[in-house]
């Protein structure tokens, strides 16, 4: 058996735990970081369900840990109003901004649409990047510099018409709008950083088999590796612990619209075109239709999820919008 085998049975083997043992666990691993940078350690708040445990948790300990929040513009008016609330309690949140706007971030790199991984290809491919006549030729045909075949980077066949799209495309707006605020505190304070990241939320985090890594490039504490969404909401329950409304569902003209599972940035189109029934850009088209003028139309995403197939106009003629059933990514 492979160590990569052996890592992931340890991880199911974990999650499968109840939730009791994996606060012990989790408190464990915090403890560890804490001790280990000696205090100078603060928590990625994003404001949603999992930073809000995380935090819960962190707290429960040391409750002098600041909790850091960048808000980018992006995010759901419900989670800034949560996030301020708490600071007005008296919680320890640090609000930082980044250096630069979505709108600028638009104009200048392009849309994120399909995946990171996908808004990136077409970015190298359309772009005049180091070696770019090996990036291109690997992206466009799978083959490596030594002839070998890859279909991994090879970019899908589905969304080679991103080539030609009459718009930029980028996946650099996380970079800029998420994580070069982080890196600006961390580099000012020396404080590294508890993240509620999740194994079960798939991609790249599935991969993921170590909760502290200290000897890291960018050492992070992830104390929540092996939760599950499950989890998540039976803490919050069993904890009566306050989170944002933006989970719960609305009435609004007489409609209802589900709460959200993911409260990511708002006009972030990564996935979207995997959504069944009633997509994200469609729920925001009720629930914030000023957010949703603003994305659609001034800064033409409308045009931009047209060309991925992606709907994004209410549809008046149903009598409750549904539960998109989110399919992996």
């Amino acid at each position: 058996m492979n160590v990569q085998l052996i890592a992931s049975t340890g991880m199911a083997q974990r999650q499968s735990l109840p939730l009791d043992a994996k606060v012990i666990m989790t408190l464990h691993r915090i403890r560890q970081w804490y001790d280990y940078f000696d205090g100078e350690v603060y928590i990625s708040f994003s404001g949603g369900k999992d930073s809000t445990v995380l935090a819960d948790l962190v707290w429960s300990l040391y409750p002098d840990v600041p909790a850091l929040f960048s808000n980018t513009g992006l995010e759901y008016p419900e989670i800034v109003q949560f996030v301020k609330r708490k600071q007005a309690e008296g919680r320890p949140i640090v609000i930082i901004r980044p250096k630069r706007t979505f709108r600028d971030v638009v104009q200048t790199e392009g849309f994120a649409l399909v995946s990171k991984k996908v808004s990136r290809q077409v970015r190298q491919i359309r772009g005049n990047s180091p070696n770019a006549e090996a990036t291109i030729k690997l992206y466009l045909t799978g083959i490596r510099r030594d002839g070998v075949y890859s279909k991994g980077s090879q970019l899908s066949r589905k969304w080679l018409n991103l080539v030609d799209a009459p718009f930029e495309i980028s996946e650099k707006c996380c970079d800029v709008l998420k994580k070069e605020p982080f890196h600006r505190y961390e580099k000012e304070t020396g404080r590294k950083p508890f993240i509620g990241v999740m194994g079960d939320e798939g991609g790249n985090r599935s991969k993921l088999t170590e909760c502290n890594a200290f000897d890291a490039k960018k050492p992070q504490s992830r104390p929540m590796l092996f939760w599950t969404e499950a989890d998540v909401w039976e803490y919050i329950e069993t904890h009566s612990l306050e989170y944002s409304d933006i989970y719960k569902d609305r009435v609004i003209d007489g409609v209802v619209i589900p709460g959200e599972r993911r409260t990511g940035c708002m006009f972030c189109a990564f996935g979207a075109d995997q959504e069944r029934g009633v997509n994200r850009f469609q729920r925001m088209a009720k629930s914030h239709p000023k957010q949703w003028n603003y994305c659609i139309n001034k800064l033409g995403m409308g045009a931009a999820l047209d060309y991925i197939d992606v709907p994004y106009m209410p549809e008046p003629e149903e009598p409750q919008m549904e539960m998109f059933q989110e399919v992996g990514r």
